[in-house]
C-alpha cells in the first residue's frame, strides 16, 4: 500500500506550493498525496491528486478523509491574524485549538506515524528585541499579552501541546515549525492589522518599484531579520516527511541569515526596478524601524539535513517569476 501524505491547509499560501513539490520530489509508485481545505476548487486536479473539502473546526467533515494507509499529515490549516475582519478571539479557540484536536484524534484513528504542524513565531517573541534577535528552537515560551495576536498565540500553543499529548500517549511523531513570515507570492495584496484591510507592506514596496518610483528606507537601516521563503519551508517539510531515525521536536524556519532593512529595500529596487532605471533610495530615520530577529535552523540541519536554498535576492527573483505565471490565480476565486 502507497504511504498517504495529506495536506490540510492546502489552498492557502504555503500549502498549495508545498502540494506541487510532493508531487514532484515523492515517487509516485510509493507515495500518494492528498490535498485537503476548505475552499471548494477544482485546482488539485492539475497534479491528479485528490482533494477533499474538510473544516477541520468540524469534525463530521472528517469522514470525507481516507481512513488507512495515513503516513504523514501536513497541518497548516488555522486562523491567522492576518485573516481576520475585526476581532473574534472566539474564532482562534475554535479552529486554531478544537480544530487541532480534531486533527489529532484522526490522526489517531488512523495510524498516522507523525504529524507535522506549523506553529507562530509568536509563541516567543516577548523575549525578542534588537539587542537579543537569535530565537532557538527550545527557548521557552514568552507570548506578549497584550494585542491582537495574543489568544491567536494562546491558540496556537494550545494545539502544540495537545499535539506532545498525542506523542506521549498515542506514540505520534510530532514535527512542529516555529513561522516567522514565509514569503509567497499570492495574487492577494491585502491583509488584516488589527482587523483592519491594509496592503502589504512589501508588495506596495514592489509595486512603487515597478512603476520607477523612490522607495522609503525606515528607521535604523542596519536593523536585520531572517527573510524565508515558501520554497525553503516547503523543503524542510518535505524533509520531516521523509525523515528516519526521527521521532519529531521543533524546529526553526528560516535562513540563518539577517537581511537588513537597507538590503531588502535596495533588492527590491535591483530586482523590480524598470530595466536600467533603478529607483531612487531614500532614507527615513524618523520612521518606525523594523523587527529584529534572527532563526536558529541548527537542528534542522543536523537532524533533518534542512539547507536553506533561497537567500534574498533568490527570494525575490522566484517571486518576481510566480507573479509573472500568477500560477495559483484560480485558487482565490
Amino acid at each position: 500500500m502507497k504511504r498517504k501524505v495529506l495536506v490540510l491547509g492546502a489552498t492557502g499560501n504555503t500549502g498549495a506550493y508545498l502540494t506541487e513539490y510532493l508531487v514532484e520530489r515523492l515517487d509516485g509508485a510509493k507515495w500518494e498525496v492528498v490535498a485537503a481545505g476548505r475552499r471548494s476548487t477544482d485546482f488539485f486536479d492539475r497534479y491528479g491528486i485528490d482533494y477533499v473539502q474538510v473544516d477541520i473546526s468540524d469534525a463530521r467533515t472528517f469522514e470525507s478523509l481516507p481512513d488507512e494507509g495515513v503516513y504523514g499529515i501536513v497541518f497548516l490549516a488555522g486562523l491567522l491574524p492576518a485573516y481576520m475582519d475585526g476581532y473574534h478571539p472566539e474564532d482562534y479557540i475554535r479552529t486554531n485549538s478544537l480544530g487541532a484536536l480534531n486533527v489529532f484524534e484522526y490522526a489517531r484513528r488512523v495510524g498516522a506515524d507523525r504529524v507535522l504542524y506549523a506553529q507562530t513565531i509568536s509563541d516567543v517573541l516577548g523575549a525578542v528585541s534588537p539587542e537579543h534577535p537569535l530565537i532557538h528552537p527550545d527557548d521557552a515560551r514568552n507570548i506578549i499579552m497584550t494585542g491582537d495576536h495574543t489568544v491567536y498565540a494562546l491558540s496556537k500553543c494550545l494545539a502544540v501541546d495537545l499535539l506532545r499529548h498525542y506523542r506521549a500517549e498515542y506514540g505520534i511523531k510530532d514535527f512542529v515549525f516555529r513561522l516567522p513570515t514565509v514569503y509567497a507570492y499570492t495574487p492577494d495584496k491585502y491583509w488584516h492589522v488589527n482587523g483592519e484591510r491594509r496592503i502589504l507592506g512589501y508588495r506596495l514596496i514592489m509595486d512603487r518599484a515597478m512603476a520607477g518610483m523612490p522607495l522609503e528606507v525606515w528607521g535604523d537601516p542596519k536593523r536585520s531579520k531572517d527573510v524565508v521563503y515558501v520554497r525553503d519551508f516547503c523543503q524542510l517539510l518535505y524533509k520531516a516527511l521523509v525523515a528516519d531515525g526521527v521521532d519529531g521536536g521543533m524546529y526553526n524556519v528560516g535562513t540563518g541569515v539577517g537581511t537588513t532593512t537597507e538590503d531588502q529595500i535596495k533588492g527590491i529596487a535591483e530586482v523590480f526596478s524598470p530595466k536600467g532605471r533603478e529607483c531612487e533610495i531614500v532614507y527615513r530615520p524618523e520612521k518606525p524601524s523594523g523587527p529584529s530577529y534572527l532563526m536558529d535552523i541548527g537542528n534542522a540541519r543536523s537532524e533533518l539535513g534542512y539547507e536553506p536554498e533561497y537567500m534574498y535576492l533568490d527570494y525575490l527573483a522566484d517571486f518576481k517569476k510566480e507573479m509573472i505565471l500568477n500560477r495559483f490565480a484560480d485558487l482565490r476565486r
